[in-house]
């Protein structure tokens, strides 16, 4: 088969199949891991990025063949998928990522942003390290993907879609709350910016979710404090990803959306 071929095959599918890039998916438990596999439920095929260094230094630790086993439950449901290991806080990494997703899978149309640094510290014990650590993965590697998006986009006028992930956590968690609010801004910036590509961008609020931080004692009072009576999880954003999405989410744009069951 000639590269020409090779490459002719890639775009029939592509055509067949839109194509979301999602970063962040380095745990099972993780709601990034959900949502590639609600968007490849839904007809999507996903690329999605994970960075084993960061979970290693959490206190879950590292999943050891998460990401293999992730890409073979995409592939499971039919989908076109590629796992990538990307340090977000490298400038330089978000260009070489598109080429990369370009190279393999074709032109993205969704961009689903679910990467973060998150390491608790407050405003009189965080360090200048963790503090522009926290701004290069969550806000500078925001804005540098979302441009990449931007210059690269090729979808139909109408069908593009950006979706960032984010908190309203601030005390006790500064730099993570923090450059999390700085990244909503440039999200719905782009709501503007981007509007004449027929690009929707919106960012969402998930709440606390159970992805396996809690303790038995947090998970209680988060139960006490939502209306609902339950803890969120992961498949609750993954729902809201999957539609806003969709051609039926393509009205709902410049909107930070909460997905928390009341509790703000």
């Amino acid at each position: 088969m000639t590269d020409g071929t090779r490459a002719g095959n890639r775009q029939d599918t592509a055509e067949k199949r839109p194509l979301a890039l999602v970063t962040g998916a380095g745990r099972a438990a993780g709601i990034a891991t959900t949502v590639v596999l609600g968007l490849a439920r839904a007809g999507w095929d996903v690329a999605f990025t994970y960075w084993t260094p960061y979970d290693a230094r959490m206190e879950w630790g590292k999943e050891p063949g998460a990401a293999e086993e992730l890409r073979k439950k995409v592939a499971s449901l039919g989908a076109r998928t590629l796992p990538i290991e990307a340090d977000l806080s490298d400038p330089a990494v978000p260009a070489r990522l598109f080429d990369s997703v370009e190279r393999e899978l074709g032109n993205v149309t969704a961009l689903v942003l679910c990467h973060c640094e998150s390491v608790d510290s407050g405003l009189l014990d965080t360090t200048v390290e963790s503090f522009d650590l926290h701004f290069a993965v969550n806000t500078r590697a925001t804005w540098l993907l979302i441009r990449e998006y931007g210059l690269r986009f090729r979808g139909q006028h109408g069908s593009g879609r950006i979706i960032s992930l984010t908190s309203d956590h601030t005390a006790g968690n500064l730099p993570y709350g923090a450059s999390k609010g700085a990244m909503d801004r440039i999200t719905l910036a782009a709501a503007q910016e981007l509007a004449h590509l027929g690009v929707t961008c919106n960012a969402i609020n998930p709440g606390p979710t159970d992805t396996g931080w809690m303790t038995e004692e947090q998970k209680a009072d988060m139960i006490r404090s939502t209306p609902l009576g339950r803890l969120g999880v992961p498949r609750d954003c993954a729902n809201l990803v999957t539609f806003l999405s969709s051609a039926e989410g393509g009205w709902i744009n410049g909107q930070l959306l909460r997905s928390d069951g009341g509790i703000g």
